[in-house]
């Protein structure tokens, strides 16, 4: 073996080294991320929340003009503590209900990876109450469908993960308290009760939800005091404080609180007053945080970031609190007397199952009662004037068909013809007057004749006077085209169109008589000129021989 040979040379370094260090480093550094999802109807103030949850002031604060909706609103910012940057919370706004907005939501929340790192806020509006049933069965089964949306292996596994951290935390949900936690407390921390009676019967996904009531503080306002009280606003139905009013939105928040303890989910009442608005973004903040179900073999859970510090609040209506895991039919019937949380949880269940279709109409469901407590005073557009469906034409000639028939003298025709002349039919159209009808063409056809025959004779007269005894002899009837003697023309009898009868003569002869006597009197008035002048000429003739001779 050489000794002086040089060493080995080192091992090269891989071509990945520069990658490695870069995904090692954003790794360690990657800012988790989390989303809210607001939902509502327009004009319930979203924009005002989605500024609360940011933790911005609004965006259109200080300006006249009205705020623009896009067809998905989004904003973000960084939630930090003291020391560090905990996540990246983006909030996404959808502005109605409508499937063209809320179509564009899976694009960009797909249910699978952000399941468990989002938090749904349904937002109602207090000035117009009776639309709470009809908004929330819109939002809760859409929600529904968004989170059973991918049926893939890994998205049923996400789901069910999420929704046993969702029954985890309602199981084991304590109210904070000021005084120290006495030792029989943390004895039974490790206990898990069963959830009540309608507690988590829906909500397969698991996602935090948050129904937010806005405008609370015009609850107990009167008509003058709330916007557009007219149109949009409570209007009648606002009683002032006290009395049947108090009671009616008791009864509101009854019906909304054994809806959201089906679905796990919280309610609370918000104003434009910051202490409401930061209370549900703490609420927002601690529900994005949930650690996950602890596993059997697993240690204690990591703590969560944001406690959520509030105790529940049911009596001030103006900012209601109640967390998911606090509620349960027994407080909610302590409200006020009468009321039964087993019967509205079945008469929602069937508005989902939607009874009256399947036959079971005459059952009670959710939004008929609901309609019963709260009855709708929304602006409604004019009504439509009726329908004018008018009667087709022959339907209506037919019906006056068989009354006209039977009176002739409701004929139409009648009006046109002469009081003379109402037993004769015209020939032209329905026209009935002396100058068209059969018997005024017979007269006009003789007496035309006769004209022409008088005049051809009295010139005939002449001429035979001026000729001499040639023509003494001559008839006066001899006169006629090219000197032939005219047939004698028996007078004709009109008759009706279709009455049959030896000899009788047919409209259209009569009309053709008519007019070919017509050309035929022209002919003749030429011919008896040309014979006048023959006769004239001949005499002049004769005359001039008898003087030469």
């Amino acid at each position: 073996m050489d000794t002086n040979s040089p060493p080995d040379s080192p091992e090269a370094p891989p071509q990945d080294l520069w990658s490695s260090i870069l995904d090692s480093v954003s790794s360690s550094r990657t800012i988790p991320s989390k989303q809210v999802l607001i939902l509502g109807q327009p004009s319930t103030g979203k924009s005002t929340l989605a500024s609360a949850l940011l933790n911005k002031p609004p965006a259109d604060a200080g300006k006249d003009e009205p705020r623009t909706d896009f067809a998905l609103g989004y904003d973000w910012a960084d939630v930090r503590d003291e020391d560090d940057t905990l996540a990246r919370l983006s909030v996404y706004t959808v502005p109605s209900s409508a499937r063209a907005y809320t179509s564009l939501v899976p694009h960009f929340l797909p249910p699978r990876a952000p399941l468990a790192h989002t938090v749904i806020v349904i937002v109602l509006d207090w000035t117009r109450p009776w639309t709470f049933i009809e908004d929330l069965l819109t939002w809760l089964g859409w929600v529904e469908a968004w989170a059973k949306g991918d049926a893939s292996r890994e998205g049923v596994i996400a789901r069910e993960e999420n929704r046993e951290r969702l029954h985890n935390y309602l199981q084991h949900y304590t109210e904070p308290s000021a005084d120290p936690i006495p030792a029989t407390a943390s004895a039974m921390e490790g206990t898990a009760l069963p959830l009540g009676p309608g507690t988590l019967t829906h909500n397969a996904g698991g996602v935090p939800i948050v129904v937010a009531c806005t405008k609370a503080d015009l609850i107990d306002g009167t008509a003058d005091s709330i916007a557009g009280a007219g149109a949009s606003g409570m209007g009648g139905m606002v009683k002032g404080k006290g009395g049947e009013w108090e009671e009616r939105t008791d009864g509101i928040m009854q019906i909304l609180r054994t809806i959201c303890l089906k679905y796990g989910a919280a309610l609370f009442y918000t104003t434009q007053q910051p202490t409401t608005l930061q209370t549900l973004r703490q609420y927002a903040l601690h529900m994005l945080f949930l650690p996950p179900a602890p596993t059997p073999d697993g240690g204690a859970p990591p703590r969560n970031p944001f406690p959520f510090e509030v105790r529940p609040n049911a009596l001030d209506r103006d900012r209601i609190v109640v967390p998911a895991g606090w509620d349960s039919w027994g407080k909610i019937g302590v409200l006020r007397d009468g009321f039964d949380a087993r019967a509205w949880g079945e008469a929602w269940e069937r508005e989902l199952e939607n009874a009256s279709e399947s036959g079971g109409a005459d059952e009670p469901r959710a939004s008929r009662m609901y309609a019963a407590l709260v009855p709708d005073q929304g602006h409604k557009p004019p009504p439509l004037p009726p329908f004018n469906n008018p009667t087709p034409e022959q339907a209506f000639l037919a019906k006056n068909y068989d009354e006209n028939s039977r009176r002739p003298d409701n004929d139409p025709r009648g009006i046109f013809r002469q009081p003379a002349d109402t037993q004769a039919t015209g020939v032209v159209g329905p026209l009935g007057s002396t100058s068209f009808g059969l018997p005024a063409v017979e007269r006009a056809l003789d007496e035309m004749e006769s004209g022409v025959a008088l005049l051809g004779a009295a010139r005939a007269k002449s001429t035979a006077a001026k000729a001499g005894p040639a023509f003494a002899g001559t008839s006066l009837l001899s006169v006629d085209r090219g000197g032939a003697a005219p047939v004698p023309r028996s007078p004709t009898t009109p008759t009706m169109p279709g009455t049959p009868g030896a000899g009788s003569t047919s409209n259209h002869e009569v009309l053709h008589n008519f007019f070919q006597s017509l050309l035929s009197s022209k002919d003749r008035a030429g011919a008896s000129a040309a014979a006048a002048h023959a006769t004239r000429a001949n005499g002049g003739g004769s005359g001039s021989g008898t003087e030469d001779g």
